[in-house]
């Protein structure tokens, strides 16, 4: 079982695209205590950082806090989360949840993945960043949006998607908070070209 170390959210403004608040937890893993060398090179998180950390259980309480704190709790307020694919919310975290006999909070099941297009069979069926132009020409359901919009399918993430859009990269890859980081770079990067956003993720 792989489990969650590090749990980061930024809350983006989606009409200014600026930054408003954090979330940036670490998580003490109970299944697997140890990090492998593996994980600490790939993410640069080392022992000292979780251990001692709340479990996820702690920490998916403290999510939901802070999501009522920012008001994203409101049935008045729209807000759905980013992400560089469909990973993280479509399998890390409802299989760790599920191993451990957690509840998965709704506001966790719709995402918009920022490297993909809205799925074969959904009302628009149009890429989640395309220009309203492009939309309008554009109508093929399962488009994918990067290669739609830059030409081409970003294989390395978020390395990719700066490079096509001549952004620098913040941070280090696979550091979540850096990661939220260059997402919404990218997404503010997008949005004043034109481009708009939408859920690709399908109901669970």
């Amino acid at each position: 079982l792989q489990e969650i170390i590090e749990f980061p959210i930024l809350k983006l403004n989606g009409r200014t695209m600026e930054i408003e608040s954090t979330f940036h937890m670490y998580v003490q893993p109970v299944v697997h205590p140890q990090l492998t060398p593996f994980c600490t090179e790939l993410t640069g998180i080392i022992q000292a950082m979780v251990d001692g950390q709340p479990s996820l259980q702690q920490v998916l309480e403290r999510v939901d806090e802070w999501m009522a704190k920012e008001g994203l709790l409101d049935p008045n307020v729209k807000s759905i989360f980013v992400t560089c694919g469909d990973w993280d919310l479509k399998v890390m975290l409802p299989g760790q949840c599920q191993y451990l006999g957690l509840p998965v909070a709704d506001y966790f099941k719709q995402w918009i993945n920022l490297k993909k297009g809205s799925s074969p069979g959904t009302a628009s069926g149009t890429s989640c960043y395309q220009s309203e132009e492009a939309q309008r020409k554009e109508n093929t359901p399962g488009v994918k949006a990067y290669s739609f919009a830059m030409g081409c399918w970003p294989k390395n993430g978020l390395l990719d998607m700066n490079k096509g859009l001549s952004l620098q990269h913040i941070g280090r890859p696979h550091s979540g908070i850096d990661d939220c980081k260059n997402i919404a770079n990218i997404m503010k990067t997008l949005a004043y070209r034109g481009f708009i956003f939408k859920q690709t993720s399908k109901p669970f």
